[in-house]
C-alpha cells in the first residue's frame, strides 16, 4: 500500500553524504512565515540502514501522517532535537536570524555530536561543525525530511496549546499564519503578546 512506500532516493542521498561524513544531521525549520508564535527547528541523525516508510517532505504529508511519523522518527533516530526561538527573539533579531538561532540550538542539543550538518534552504546557521545548505532539502534528504516533520508537528502542537490560552484568535485553525480569519481576529481583538510585532507593524502602530 502507498503508506508503506519507502522513498529510497531520500535515504540514498543520505548514504552518499555518509561516505564523506559518517555522522551527520539534517536540519530544518517550521514557522518562519506566521504572524504569531515561536519559530521551530529540528535536527535529526539517522544511522546507516535506518529506513522509515512514508517519510517525506512534511509539506507533502497530511497532518495525520505527520503525527504518525513524529513518534517513529523520535524512536528510530540515533539522535534528534527540537528547538525554538521566541517571538521576542524574532522581533529583536529579525525572523531570519531567529530561525538560524533555532537551528543552531537544535544542532547543539543533539546527544550525538555531528561531524557535518545538511541544512534545508539557502542560508546556514553558525555551527561548530562543517555544514552545507541543501535547496529543497526536505524533498531530497531523509534526515532533513525527518527534521521538517519534527519541527512542523512540534510547532502545530504548540499553536494548539496557544489556542487554549488565546481562544479568541483560533490559532488551532490557522496556526498563526496570515489567513483571512486570522486578520479578522486581529482587527477584532488587537495584537497579543504572542504576535510578532515586526510582522504586524502597521497594525501595531495603529494600536499605540
Amino acid at each position: 500500500m502507498a503508506k508503506n512506500i519507502v522513498h529510497t532516493e531520500l535515504f540514498t542521498f543520505d548514504s552518499e553524504i555518509r561516505t564523506r561524513h559518517p555522522v551527520f544531521c539534517g536540519v530544518d525549520e517550521a514557522g518562519r512565515g506566521p504572524l504569531a508564535g515561536d519559530v521551530y527547528a529540528a535536527a535529526v541523525i539517522f544511522s546507516e540502514g535506518t529506513e522509515i516508510p512514508g517519510l517525506n517532505d512534511s509539506k507533502k504529508l497530511s497532518e495525520k501522517k505527520r503525527e504518525e511519523l513524529f513518534d517513529i522518527i523520535m524512536e528510530r533516530a540515533a539522535s534528534c532535537c527540537i528547538a525554538t526561538a521566541t517571538v521576542e527573539e524574532i522581533d529583536s533579531l529579525n525572523i531570519l536570524q531567529a530561525t538560524m538561532l533555532a537551528m543552531k540550538r537544535a544542532v547543539e542539543g543533539l546527544s550525538i555530536k555531528p561531524g557535518f550538518a545538511a541544512v534545508d534552504g539557502n542560508k546556514l546557521p553558525q555551527l561548530e561543525c562543517p555544514s552545507e545548505f541543501v535547496i529543497k532539502g526536505d524533498a531530497k534528504s531523509a534526515s532533513i525530511a525527518a527534521a521538517s516533520v519534527l519541527a512542523k508537528v512540534a510547532r502545530d502542537r504548540y499553536m494548539k496549546k496557544l489556542s487554549e490560552e488565546y481562544p479568541q484568535y483560533e490559532f488551532e485553525r490557522h496556526k498563526g499564519y496570515g489567513t483571512k480569519l486570522h486578520y479578522e481576529k486581529l482587527r477584532e481583538f488587537g495584537i497579543s503578546d504572542v504576535h510578532r510585532k515586526t510582522f504586524l507593524k502597521k497594525l501595531y502602530d495603529e494600536e499605540k
